[in-house]
């Protein structure tokens, strides 16, 4: 068993649209009738389901954070910021690299160098 899809709940479904394909590779796949935006990416990994949130549904709080892999979180992070994506300080921790920041619904987004850190092999 896997984990595949991720439904997340948005105000405004075509600016999240643009968002993860602009900032994170995605590729929005739609079908007729369908409310639903599927959005996978060419690299692998989990779709993203894109729902419009209903109108009593808050938005911005969460106990998700979607992590993106990136081996180089600092050039990707000053790569984002010229097309407009800002992500806060870059935090280093047991032997990766993260930063964080905010989806135009206000949803948590990590960049995280963790999946390419280094295993020690002196380590017991």
């Amino acid at each position: 068993m896997s984990l595949n899809r991720i439904v997340l709940y948005v105000r405004n479904v075509e600016a999240a649209v643009a968002f993860y394909e602009r900032h994170f590779g995605f590729q929005a796949h739609r079908e007729q009738g369908d409310r639903i935006v599927e959005l996978t990416n060419q690299a692998g990994g989990a779709s993203l389901m894109l729902h419009l949130a209903a109108k009593g549904q808050k938005t911005g709080q969460s106990t998700v954070k979607l992590v993106f892999d990136v081996e180089d979180v600092e050039a990707f992070a000053a790569s984002s910021a010229k097309e407009g994506l800002e992500f806060g300080a870059l935090h280093r921790a047991d032997g990766y690299v993260f930063a964080n920041t905010r989806d135009p619904s206000d949803k948590p987004i990590s960049i995280s160098s963790r999946a390419f850190r280094k295993s020690d092999s002196t380590a017991g």
